[in-house]
C-alpha cells in the first residue's frame, strides 16, 4: 500500500507575499572564493534573491571539463552565508556530499536531474538525510518519466524529509528545438494535479541554456502557478566555467525578476469570481460535448471495423489518414487553432480509432496496437 506523502513548508517565506516570486540565484560553480563572494555580495544587493546556491560539484558529460571546487567551495559558500545572511543551497549526489554539506551547514540541498533518474542514488541521499530536517529540491529525471520524479520524492519523504519541494528544469530530447532542455510543461502539470501539497519551482536557466530565453520561461513558469524560479547568476557570465551562455549578471537578474508579473492562481473579489465561474461552466458544457463527440465517432469506427473485417479491408489505409490530416488540419486553421495542437489532436485520435477497429478486427488479440 502506497504511503500518502507527508509535506512541510520549506521556509516562512517560501510563497513570496507581494508581487515577485520566490527566488533561488547564484553562480552555476563556485569556482574562487573572490568570485563566490562577489557574486553573494551583488545578488544580495539586488534585494530580490531569497536563497544563495552554487554548484559545488558539477557532473559533467565527458571527463576534463571542471566538475567542481569539492569540499573546499563549501568554505566560500558558508563565508558568503555569512556575510549577506542568505541561506544557501548546493547539489548532492552521493552520500559523502550530503554527509560534507550538513557538516558545514548548508541550508538547503538539491538532487540533480542525473542523479534523480538513479534509484540507487536517490536512497542512497534518503538513508544519509535520515533523522535530518533540512531541506531537500528535487530536480525532474533527465528524461520524461513522472514516475522516477515522484518515485524520488517518495524515497526522500519515507526518510523523514517533509520539506520537499520539486523543481521543473526541462528534459533532454533527441531533436533539438530552441532550448535546451525541452519544458514539457504537461509533465510539470501532472505533476502538480498529483502532488498539490508539494511546492513547485522552475529553473528557466536549464531549460532556457540561453539567458535571452529567460524571461519568457520564468514568466511562462509563473503563469502556470509556480511557487519560484532558480536562475543562475555570475559576475562575469562569459567568463564562467561552466554553462555560461544561460547565467545572468546580478543586475541583469534584479531586472528580470522586477519585469515578472506575480498572478494569483485565485480571484479573490465576488464579481469577477462569478464572470470567471461562468466561463468555466461554458467550458465544462464544451468539454462534456467534445467528450460524447468523440465517443459517436469511436461508435463509428467500430462500424468501420466490422465492414473491414467482413469486407476483407486492411485497418490502415494510408492516403485517407492523408487526406483526413490535410483537409482537418486546414479547417482547424481557418478556425484559428495552432496547427501543431490540431495535429497533435488528430494523430490521438487516430491512433484510437485503429485501436477501436483492430479491437473488433482481432477480438482475441492484444487491444492498443496503433499499426
Amino acid at each position: 500500500m502506497k504511503q500518502e506523502m507527508i509535506f512541510q513548508p520549506i521556509f516562512p517565506s517560501w510563497v513570496a507575499s507581494g508581487t515577485r516570486p520566490f527566488i533561488i540565484s547564484g553562480p552555476c560553480s563556485a569556482e574562487t572564493r573572490d568570485q563566490v563572494l562577489a557574486t553573494a555580495r551583488q545578488l544580495a544587493g539586488t534585494g530580490v534573491v531569497d536563497v544563495l546556491r552554487a554548484g559545488i560539484w558539477k557532473p559533467r558529460t565527458r571527463p576534463g571539463h571542471f566538475e567542481g571546487a569539492g569540499e573546499e567551495g563549501l568554505a566560500w559558500l558558508m563565508e558568503a552565508k555569512t556575510e549577506t545572511g542568505l541561506p544557501v543551497a548546493t547539489e548532492v549526489a552521493t552520500s559523502r556530499h550530503v554527509e560534507l554539506c550538513l557538516k558545514a551547514g548548508v541550508d538547503v540541498l538539491w538532487v540533480g536531474a542525473r542523479t534523480t533518474v538513479n534509484p540507487f542514488s536517490v536512497q542512497e541521499i534518503a538513508d544519509a538525510l535520515r533523522g535530518t530536517d533540512v531541506p531537500v529540491l528535487v530536480k525532474n529525471p533527465v528524461n520524461p518519466d513522472l514516475e522516477l520524479w515522484i518515485g524520488a520524492l517518495e524515497r526522500l519523504n519515507k526518510a523523514g524529509i517533509t520539506r520537499l519541494a520539486a523543481i521543473h528544469r526541462g528534459f533532454s530530447a533527441f531533436e533539438k528545438g530552441p532550448f535546451r532542455n525541452a519544458p514539457l510543461w504537461d509533465l510539470a502539470i501532472d505533476l502538480k494535479t498529483r502532488l498539490p501539497e508539494l511546492p513547485l519551482i522552475c529553473d528557466p536557466s536549464h531549460i532556457c541554456g540561453a539567458r535571452d530565453l529567460i524571461p519568457f520561461i520564468a514568466q511562462k513558469a509563473l503563469d502556470l502557478d509556480m511557487a519560484g524560479l532558480m536562475i543562475e547568476s555570475h559576475i562575469h557570465p562569459e567568463a564562467a566555467w561552466s554553462d555560461a551562455k544561460q547565467q545572468v549578471t546580478p543586475l541583469a537578474l534584479r531586472t528580470l525578476v522586477n519585469g515578472l508579473v506575480k498572478r494569483q492562481p485565485e480571484i479573490k473579489r465576488a464579481e469577477g469570481e462569478n464572470i470567471l465561474n461562468q466561463l468555466r461552466e461554458q467550458i465544462d458544457r464544451l468539454d462534456d460535448e467534445i467528450m460524447q463527440r468523440l465517443a459517436d465517432r469511436m461508435k463509428i469506427s467500430r462500424r468501420i471495423g466490422t465492414f473491414k473485417k467482413e469486407n476483407n479491408i486492411t485497418i490502415l489505409q494510408v492516403s485517407r489518414w492523408e487526406e483526413i490530416l490535410h483537409t482537418r488540419l486546414a479547417v482547424g486553421l481557418a478556425m484559428g487553432l495552432a496547427e501543431g495542437f490540431s495535429r497533435d489532436l488528430l494523430k490521438l485520435i487516430h491512433q484510437e480509432s485503429i485501436r477501436v477497429q483492430e479491437e473488433v478486427m482481432n477480438p482475441a488479440g492484444p487491444a492498443g496496437k496503433t499499426g
